[in-house]
């Protein structure tokens, strides 16, 4: 049964420093603002 503790606290550990990255990436970079173009063919304005 330790063993199991052991491995259930190394994933928490690592689950808790992944979520901390997740949430400094949302929280303290912001993103570039940028114009974008995108080209639609005239044959997916057509109804079938």
């Amino acid at each position: 049964m330790p063993s199991l503790f052991r491995f259930l606290t190394a994933v928490a550990v690592i689950a808790g420093i992944v979520y901390g990255v997740v949430f400094a990436l949302a929280n303290f970079v912001s993103p570039k603002s940028r114009e974008m173009t995108v080209t639609i063919p005239p044959d997916k304005f057509l109804k079938k």
